[in-house]
């Protein structure tokens, strides 16, 4: 499952003034969140390089946008996440998580790609996951991938 691609937003009704990379920003910034939380999946942490990068990132010595470009290609999917990211993921991120990006970021494709935005993402990120956690749509999302893993 593919949740984003920067190209469905450079590609679509994108300001001609602004750098195509910042159509991977938002997304950058989500997984770079679940890549601080530990929601990411194996096929980073398999790779040597990948998981370099994944601490560079912790340490905040790699913004999470390259990362996404380098190792994505601009997309955010599935195999990017653990279950519990999946199941966060899928819950929220279409939902969800675009409209409270732009609330937070109004001109949502002229942000700037820095901590301190990445901060107040995190912020919001955070709150909603505590809120899924704590509101039983975990366990529910969970235990429906695991019967679907069990018919096939």
């Amino acid at each position: 499952m593919k949740y984003d691609d920067a190209s469905w937003h450079y590609e679509g009704n994108f300001p001609a003034e602004v750098p195509p990379e910042n159509g991977a920003t938002h997304i950058g910034m989500f997984l770079g969140w679940a890549i601080q939380r530990d929601l990411v999946g194996d096929l980073h942490r398999a790779d040597e390089d990948t998981a370099f990068d994944l601490e560079r990132i912790k340490n905040r010595h790699l913004r999470p946008r390259d990362f996404l470009l380098n190792w994505t290609d601009g997309k955010l999917s599935a195999d990017d996440l653990n279950d519990e990211g999946n199941a966060f993921a899928t819950s929220y991120y279409q939902e969800r998580y675009l409209a409270d990006w732009a609330d937070l970021f109004p001109d949502n494709y002229r942000v700037d790609d820095s901590w301190e935005n990445f901060d107040r993402v995190q912020a919001i990120l955070d709150w909603r996951f505590d809120s899924w956690r704590e509101g039983g749509e975990k366990t529910a999302v969970l235990a429906g991938q695991e019967q679907g893993s069990q018919e096939g």
